[in-house]
């Protein structure tokens, strides 16, 4: 997969020289134990933007892992749209892999054998991207799933960034089957909470 994701890359990505740099490093944690990072690299030029995302979890009891989940995918937008997707998820061993494009005014989404075509301006859960608080429906990059969603602001907080206390907006995002808190300061995404199996907390803290 890496090697699909590199040819990607080559093919699809930007100049450097012409392309600003953003990166989000998230320690993830279940309840107060770490299990994994999650990194974000988004790279702009204009309108055009290419997103990297790179996760790896491992819970483990007694030294034994119960649970492994690792993630990449590759994004590519024209401004709030998506254009392209190639992802790979490798869940306790199982593999399942999603690809999109726009063709014409159609977001077609390849995924278990199956394909899906929607029609207009479609985003994904790109938390980095705080219009997507603004979005009825969200594309699942893991499952290929397009996702009706509501979003509710949750008021004003304090939390801690960087060991910090920051000011921040905070959101519930809600989909069937899913709840995630996220959190923005100054427009910037800071911190994400969702709850897990055995009602536990998923948590993402920005490193």
């Amino acid at each position: 997969m890496r090697s699909l994701l590199a040819a990607f890359l080559l093919v699809n990505g930007m100049a450097a020289a012409h392309a600003e740099l953003n990166t989000w490093k998230f320690r993830v944690l279940l309840d107060d134990r770490e299990i994994g990072r999650h990194q974000f690299t988004l790279r702009s030029a204009r309108e055009e933007r290419e997103l990297r995302s790179e996760a790896r979890f491992d819970v483990r009891v007694l030294f034994v892992s119960v649970y492994s989940y690792v993630h990449e995918a590759i994004e590519r937008w024209n401004g709030n749209c998506l254009q392209s997707l190639v992802s790979r998820t490798e869940t306790n061993g199982e593999s399942q892999s999603v690809s999109a494009a726009v063709r014409g005014n159609r977001l077609t989404v390849e995924r278990f054998e199956r394909r899906d075509e929607h029609e207009g301006c479609v985003m994904s859960f790109a938390y980095w991207n705080p219009q997507i608080l603004n979005a009825h429906r969200l594309l699942n990059s893991q499952t290929g799933e397009l996702l009706p969603v509501t979003v509710a602001p949750q008021g004003e907080e304090t939390i801690k960034v960087r060991g910090q206390p920051l000011t921040a907006q905070r959101h519930r995002l809600s989909a069937p089957q899913l709840t995630i808190d996220l959190w923005y300061a100054g427009g910037e995404w800071v911190a994400l909470e969702s709850p897990a199996k055995g009602g536990r907390r998923l948590r993402y803290e920005l490193m």
